[in-house]
């Protein structure tokens, strides 16, 4: 096989290009459904006085709002308290308002605390910053504060000071080194915020400071989410940290009254995203979107009878509250409440809605003046977000061409219309008509924040449009590369003409978006359908002779039948992102019906063992996706995955051996030895892994020689198949110095069967390129008996060029298949976040959210590494030139990419807008990284004697 002559440079140029549009195409669901929604110009508006001097917000990190307010939240931990958190208990059914905030995905640190002190959901992109550091600079209750002092984590505090007015935010913060899973970090807070009462003490201008009105102190409370991640949320350490931080609440609350001497202090007590079972979040998991909202002290209600139809679900039936009011919010809404509180001016940027608006439902504020207050609230909440629309609609009008404005507002000018609106809302609370207030209030709101998304969506159907051409386009462009040759005829007039309309249609395209003042992606995006369909229909329209010949020779009824199947089974892999049972049922199909309805009938006879084997590897690979996802640590299941590992390393060294005998001695024996040391290093990581399992478990720590050990034999056996060195092994030599070398990570870095399903996906592979390899020489054989054995010629014209085959498209259907559940084969297809982090505490004690997330993506790559090697291999064995199956799979599988485009959305419940998110970018990512696996696939195998085999599969048949 020849590679890189100038008859592949037309292929490779595809697959790059197919890479940067891929990759590239990802930026449009953002641009599309979530982009940001800072803007600045906006007025600033708020109350002269709120009912509290101050304000206390307490953020417990990781608090589920279930096993905070649940009687008996634990009942499998032995001598477990009824009532876990007995003083916001008491909080809540004495003197305090509670209910649910409901928080917005993702649910991480970062857009939950600039929700609830912000009032802004943050668009998803602030995630290349690694949700640490600001995007754009956006205000909050903080900077509007008189001043802020906060206490707790480096990775929350800065990003609200870094927007603040200079000096008004002042933070203590433990060390990063100090997010340790075994420390108790809440009680650092504590003492820190003691350490500030004891030091104003004794300092008259910090004493003064703090007695000033319109001041917020801010506790992170970061323990729960460490030990969340570390023991779950229903163990043992998870309740131990809801009663510590329940009494640095008790504790907070009497150093405030102690200080202050006073009942002018308010609290507010949430968190910014709950956990899921198996100790993580990030998706729409309700686990994860639930959180507790308890508010108590200066100008908030106490308790109230619940309403009628109830106000509770079976979420919290358990709570043992059903006789109390529970008044549920928006994460946003926690900033406009607390700047109503204290008296401040809202963030600009807030959309939240204060409680109070509605005025059929009791809000968080106490009626001390008939609902004055509430009716001025929600008069300010009204006119914040009219000035934000105002600031988004003149913006829009100003760069877009024949603008449409929202309805509501299109009686008139939006400033006029809405400050009529305003001027009516004024004259009601004037009149004391404060219920009418509210209600008016609450309508301009409504609207107001549908024209906000409104003016945010207003682009989404030419995006939307945008994305299908490209796609569409991108799969003609393949197609025209794979099945037409390029033709050797010069410039016509009708190339010309082609060539001027894709310069005229892309020149047009950007002189719009210069007009409307457009994001600079636009001009990106529109370049790929423009580009590719230019190219499609210039190959198409200057090879229409060869193009009638190919349709003249080609049965048009089993091409659109097996492309009709093939739809099929795309949208079935897309509906298996959300019913891990399909995998299974695809193996199944794979291991039964395709060999019994499909395989030749001489195959079949001459290759029973083979038959046998394909179909009891898929059987078994077919077990995997239909296992719990929950799962609990089980040593002997990865002690089970680690013996079967040794047996497949130690069968294919013998299968290896025998294809070798050719070879002189001395190399068979350096592989042999290679073999025994990897062996050997997975033996030692069985035994290192069970004693760092059972130390962690006895809540010992881990110990300094059991991580130098972990880390040692990983790394090691990780790198052994890169470093070594045998002359011209055989594919099944290299393959399983890979396999070998890999099964490392599947033992320290496995909770439970992720070694076993290793193992089996590894045998299915191997089985799978057998298979494919007879097929092609019988079928081979059957087109040279027809072509009076004229097999020189056959073979030659095979290597040369690449000519689809009717099988191609089946296979790289095959390997789609593959590569989708290498990676949901043990993990939730429903997120990305499933992933276990318990494992990597073998490894990391310290909380270290980067090279936890190195390795378990190190965890996540090994099967394809092995994929990959595969995968080159049956190239070789079908002579095929590299990527040529892949770019059979590339333009096949955008028919899924472009379901989850559409499947994506920004409404209805938050597990819906997780998922979508997840499935288009796990999507259109396995994409891109398929490419990467067919490129490594070639470099491993690259030395390898990969023509032998099909040589000798050639001669059994």
């Amino acid at each position: 096989m020849s590679h890189g002559t100038k008859k592949d440079r037309p292929v490779l140029r595809l697959l790059l290009i197919g890479l940067i549009f891929h990759l590239v195409y990802i930026g449009t669901v953002f641009d599309c459904y979530f982009t940001s929604p800072v803007v600045n110009g906006m007025q600033s508006y708020g109350l002269d006085r709120g009912p509290a001097k101050r304000l206390v917000l307490i953020v417990a990190d990781g608090l589920r709002a279930d096993l905070l307010l649940s009687k008996q939240p634990f009942p499998t931990i032995p001598g477990s308290p009824e009532t876990v958190a007995p003083h916001l208990r008491s909080v809540v059914e004495r003197r305090g308002a509670f209910g649910v905030s409901h928080t917005h995905v993702p649910t991480e640190s970062r857009p939950g605390h600039v929700a609830l002190i912000g009032g802004m959901y943050e668009d998803v992109s602030a995630v290349t910053k690694g949700w640490k550091t600001n995007p754009v600079d956006f205000d909050s209750v903080f900077n509007r504060s008189s001043h802020t002092y906060s206490f707790g984590s480096p990775d929350i505090l800065p990003m609200f000071a870094q927007g603040a007015t200079p000096g008004k935010v002042d933070m203590w913060m433990f060390h990063e080194d100090e997010e340790d899973f075994t420390k108790a970090l809440d009680t650092w807070v504590l003492n820190h915020v003691r350490d500030l009462f004891h030091n104003a003490s004794t300092s008259m201008a910090l004493n003064a400071q703090m007695r000033a009105e319109k001041t917020v102190f801010f506790l992170h409370l970061l323990g729960l989410d460490t030990t969340g991640h570390s023991y779950r949320p229903f163990s043992r350490e998870y309740m131990n940290n809801i009663q510590v931080v329940d009494n640095i609440v008790r504790q907070t609350e009497q150093s405030f009254s102690e200080f202050y001497e006073d009942s002018e202090t308010a609290f507010v007590f949430t968190a910014d995203h709950g956990m899921s079972r198996i100790g993580n979040h990030g998706d729409g998991d309700p686990d994860n979107t639930q959180t507790p909202l308890i508010a108590w002290g200066k100008g908030i209600r106490g308790p109230l009878p619940d309403s009628n139809p109830s106000s509770h679900d079976d979420y919290s039936a358990p709570w043992d509250l059903t006789r109390l009011l529970r008044r549920d919010v928006e994460q946003a809404d926690v900033a406009a409440l607390m700047s109503t509180l204290i008296g401040i001016d809202w963030p600009v940027n807030s959309v939240g809605v204060v409680p109070d608006v509605d005025h059929t439902r009791p809000g968080y504020l106490l009626d001390v003046d008939g609902g004055k207050t509430q009716a001025e609230a929600a008069l300010v909440n009204a006119r914040v977000l009219l000035s934000h629309y105002r600031v988004k609609h003149a913006r829009k009008r100003e760069h877009t061409l024949f603008y449409k404005p929202y309805p509501y507002f299109s009686d008139g000018e939006t400033y006029l219309s809405g400050q009529m609106k305003l001027s009516e809302i004024e004259h009601l609370i004037k009149r004391q008509q404060y219920d009418d207030a509210r209600q008016a209030s609450s309508k301009l709101i409504k609207h107001t924040l549908e024209g906000l998304r409104y003016l945010q969506t207003y682009d989404r159907t030419l995006i939307g449009a945008i994305v299908v051409v490209a796609y569409l386009g991108w799969i003609a462009y393949g197609a025209s590369t794979i099945l037409v040759p390029p033709s050797s005829t010069g410039i016509t007039s009708r190339l010309q003409a082609i060539d001027l309309v894709a310069a005229v249609t892309l020149c047009a395209f950007w002189t719009l978006f210069i007009l409307q003042k457009s994001r600079g992606s636009f001009y990106l995006y529109i370049i790929f359908p423009v580009y590719f369909w230019h190219q499609a229909i210039r190959r198409f329209g200057s090879n229409v002779d060869q193009l009638r010949k190919l349709v003249s020779t080609t049965h048009l009824s089993g091409l659109f039948v097996r492309g009709g199947l093939v739809v099929v089974t795309l949208e079935g892999m897309v509906l298996a992102y959300t019913h891990r049972s399909i995998w299974s049922i695809g193996f199944l199909i794979m291991g039964l019906a395709w060999p019994l309805f499909f395989w030749p009938n001489e195959v079949q006879a001459r290759n029973k063992l083979l038959h046998r084997s394909w179909t009891i590897s898929c059987l078994a690979t077919a077990i995997f996706p239909l296992l719990d996802v929950n799962k609990k640590e089980s040593i002997p299941t990865v002690l089970a995955g680690g013996v079967c590992m040794l047996v497949a390393g130690f069968y294919g060294a013998v299968r290896a051996s025998r294809e070798w005998r050719q070879l002189p001695r001395t190399q068979r024996i350096s592989f042999q030895r290679a073999v025994g040391v990897q062996c050997g290093l997975l033996i030692s990581s069985m035994i290192v892994t069970a004693s760092t399992a059972l130390r962690l478990r006895q809540k010992l720590g881990l110990p300094l020689l059991n991580q130098i050990a972990g880390w040692t034999i990983l790394v090691i056996a990780s790198g052994f198949p890169f470093l070594l060195r045998i002359e011209k092994p055989t594919p099944e030599a290299r393959i399983t110095t890979l396999f070998l070398g890999f099964s490392v990570c599947f033992v320290i870095l496995s909770i439970s069967s992720e070694g076993l399903f290793y193992c089996s996906y590894a045998t299915t592979l191997f089985v799978w390129t057998e298979v494919e390899t007879v097929l092609r020489a019988y079928r081979h054989r059957m087109i040279l008996k027809e072509e009076d054995n004229k097999s020189e010629v056959g073979l030659a014209s095979t290597i040369e060029a690449y000519r689809p085959q009717a099988d191609d498209m089946r296979i790289a259907v095959f390997f789609l298949f593959f590569v989708q559940v290498a990676f949901f084969g043990t993990g939730n297809v429903a997120s990305i976040s499933s992933f276990y982090l318990e494992p990597v505490y073998r490894l990391v004690p310290i909380f270290s959210p980067f090279l936890m997330a190195t390795l378990l993506i190190f965890k996540i790559i090994a099967p394809y590494i092995i994929l990959s090697a595969f995968f080159a291999l049956l190239n070789a064995r079908l002579h095929l030139p590299p990527f040529s199956l892949f770019l059979v799979a590339l333009t096949l599988t955008d028919v899924m990419t472009m379901t989850f485009f559409f499947k994506v959305t920004d409404t209805g419940s938050w597990l819906e807008i997780g998922q979508s998110i997840s499935f288009f970018c796990v999507s259109s990512l396995l994409l891109v990284w398929s490419a990467g696996i067919c490129a490594i696939g070639e470099i491993l195998m690259a030395g390898t004697t990969m023509h032998v085999s099909n040589a000798k599969a050639k001669k059994e048949n």
